[in-house]
């Protein structure tokens, strides 16, 4: 029988819940990749998860995103978290350009967006909310990376791609993470280890700029300089190192939800050719990956995920179609994800992270 979703879990996820069941109360993370316009697919699976699991969860339930991921979690952590995604999804599906948009252009329409999605008293209902705590995870950029020149740049970037073949530590040299973090609980990453780690509290001042940073792809988009209450420099994708969050996600005895965009997992940027690298199992020891089948995919227009490629694939126009048409598809997934839980099957339909 063919699936719109595919379930997979890392081995304690897998014997816990064959042997104990699922309950949203067991979950302690939900975690959000990079991916830019990927996250097309899982909009409707983020509205069935903030109407079937969110009213569930016994908090604290950390929120970690990365670039696109911490986007849609600004969303999850809001009063009204339908309506957010609603205008997320609207204004990202809408934005629109001149024929060749420089980084500022592409830049200025991130704000844009983004004020769209904390319009009202969204920063103060994120970082008050009851359950979910938010943290966001950005790079700070060292040396030549910080430059803001194309061609300087270019090369760091091509410099840290060819070190990061030999070993990922020595992205270290390039970028170091910048943790922001909900101070009202520690998260299971708080102490992630492997590259040089600054941690700072988020705040109303620096919300807004942290969430822009965390999407803001080198070369594509300008970095955030000099973010409220971090250290001086250029704040960039926290993708370049944690692309699909190779990070300690689940503390003991609760899960990790994982909805993703593929059923496989990818450390950083740069690794995304790098067949043979994967993410540290112990990581993701007590994860729940749930991803769109290979077979729903190849029903999508295009017979793919929608990704940043479709600004020079489509017309504006038919970008937008194709787009809507996408998420409009992507119901199915939200209706077999309700099925799933309420017909307690996740443990029959379980495969191996």
């Amino acid at each position: 029988m063919s699936h719109n979703l595919v379930f997979k879990a890392g081995p304690g996820a897998f014997d816990s819940i064959r042997r104990e069941g699922f309950a949203p109360e067991r979950i302690g993370t939900i975690a959000g990749a990079s991916g830019g316009a990927k996250w097309l697919v899982l909009s409707q699976l983020d509205r069935a998860i903030l109407n079937s699991v969110v009213p569930n969860l016994r908090g604290p339930v950390h929120l970690i995103g990365t670039s696109i991921g911490a986007w849609r979690f600004a969303c999850y952590a809001q009063a009204n978290p339908i309506a957010a995604i609603e205008r997320f999804e609207a204004a990202y599906i809408e934005q629109s350009y001149s024929d060749s948009p420089d980084s500022r252009e592409i830049t200025g329409k991130s704000r844009e967006i983004m004020r769209l999605v904390l319009a009202g008293n969204a920063a103060q209902e994120i970082l008050e909310h009851p359950v979910l705590r938010s943290h966001i995870m950005t790079v700070r950029a060292r040396h030549v990376s910080a430059s803001d020149n194309r061609f300087a740049l270019s090369a760091a970037l091509f410099a840290a791609a060819t070190v990061n073949v030999m070993s990922r530590r020595l992205l270290g040299f390039f970028f170091e993470r910048a943790l922001f973090f909900d101070a009202r609980d520690l998260p299971p990453f708080f102490d992630a280890s492997g590259f040089p780690l600054q941690r700072i509290r988020i705040s109303p001042d620096n919300l807004e700029d942290v969430i822009v940073a965390t999407g803001s792809i080198p070369l594509v988009l300008d970095g955030v300089r000099d973010i409220s209450g971090a250290r001086r420099g250029v704040y960039r994708d926290g993708g370049v190192i944690d692309y699909h969050l190779d990070l300690p996600q689940s503390e003991p005895e609760r899960l990790t939800l994982y909805p993703h965009f593929f059923g496989h997992l990818v450390p950083g940027w740069f690794d995304k050719k790098l067949f043979w690298r994967g993410p540290n199992p112990r990581h993701l020891d007590r994860t729940i990956l749930v991803s769109p089948s290979p077979e729903f995919v190849a029903r999508l227009p295009g017979r793919k995920i929608p990704d940043r490629s479709d600004f020079k694939r489509y017309e504006p126009k038919e970008r937008v179609r194709v787009w809507q048409e996408v998420v409009r598809s992507c119901e199915a997934l939200a209706d077999e994800f309700n099925n799933v839980l309420a017909t307690d099957q996740l443990a029959a339909r379980l495969e191996p992270l």
